[in-house]
This record gives C-alpha cells, sequence and structure tokens, in this order.
C-alpha cells in the first residue's frame, strides 16, 4: 500500500524543478515534523481548552503533578522547567491561582522565597487534562501499528539527541 503523496511532497517537487542541484532530504523530514507539530499542538490546545487551560498553563500544572505529593515546586524550578522568564511564569501563576489550581506561598527554608503548590482543584483538573491530550496523542498515532510507532519514538530520540548536539 502506498501512501498518498502530502503538502512535503508538493514542495520538494517544487524545489527540484527549480533548483534540482538541492538535496532536499532533510527538508523532508524537518517539514514533516513541523507540520505535524502544529497540527497536534492545536488539537492539544482543543483538549486542554475543555478544562479552561492553555497549553502554558497545562505545562506548568503538569510539571507540579510530575513532581509528586506534596506536588510543590519553587517558580524557580518551574522557570528553569518550562525554559520560561520568570516575567512569564509570573503571569502564568496569577491565572492559575485565580483559578484555584495552585497556591503560593512562603518557603519555610527561604524567607526570601516562595512554594508553588497544587490545589486539589488543581490536581484533580490536571489528572484529566493529562488524560484528554494522550487521548489526542493516541488517536493521531494509531495511524501506526505498534512496532513502527515504537521504531519511529526510538528514531526520533535519536534525531532529538542529534540537535541538541554543542555547535561548533
Amino acid at each position: 500500500m502506498s501512501t498518498p503523496k502530502d503538502p512535503v511532497d508538493a514542495i520538494i517537487e517544487q524545489w527540484a524543478a527549480v533548483r534540482p542541484d538541492l538535496d532536499t532530504a532533510a527538508m523532508e523530514v524537518f517539514g514533516r515534523i513541523f507540520r505535524i507539530s502544529r497540527a497536534m499542538g492545536d488539537r492539544m490546545e482543543k483538549a486542554y481548552a475543555r478544562y479552561g487551560i492553555a497549553r502554558g498553563e497545562f505545562d506548568v500544572l503538569a510539571t507540579l503533578r510530575r513532581s509528586d505529593a506534596p506536588y510543590t515546586l519553587s517558580p524557580r524550578q518551574l522557570s528553569a522547567t518550562l525554559m520560561l522568564t520568570t516575567g512569564g511564569m509570573t503571569g502564568r501563576l496569577d491565572k492559575l491561582e485565580r483559578a484555584g489550581l495552585l497556591r503560593r506561598s512562603p518557603d519555610p527554608h527561604d524567607r526570601r522565597g516562595l512554594q508553588v503548590t497544587l490545589t486539589e482543584k488543581g490536581l484533580t483538573l490536571i489528572d484529566e487534562a493529562v488524560g484528554a491530550g494522550l487521548a489526542a496523542q493516541t488517536e493521531a498515532l494509531n495511524t501506526l501499528d505498534a512496532e513502527r510507532s515504537t521504531q519511529l519514538a526510538d528514531l526520533l530520540r535519536e534525531l532529538l539527541a542529534g540537535t541538541q548536539a554543542p555547535e561548533h
């Protein structure tokens, strides 16, 4: 069974017509990764919107949830994990705190520090939202059988490692 052509194939054909000297193999891979990322990002936003949160808020709640009980981290730890500036983190924390999904409190070990803790409401919401997000991802991935899905995950892990190698 042949896989039907996609928009990336059309782009590759156009480049071949105007610049036959180009090796577009990388474009075939990264063009598809980019399009998959955009499409899945949209699906994830829809899945999380049902819970009144956007992807950025999901990331904060999920990071706290993965930290295990008592689901507490410092704003600095959250910022480092999510690669956000402290200003960007503050806006997300403000919104989530107003919604009752987390609370900020003084750090008992550092008079100048704060702790961010998931509330019961936040815990319930993130557990439901992560399930909805995984369902959307699983539905998309079901176009591949289990063996090919595992193979793809392995190949992408390898490619990701290669993109994170230090530059010369």
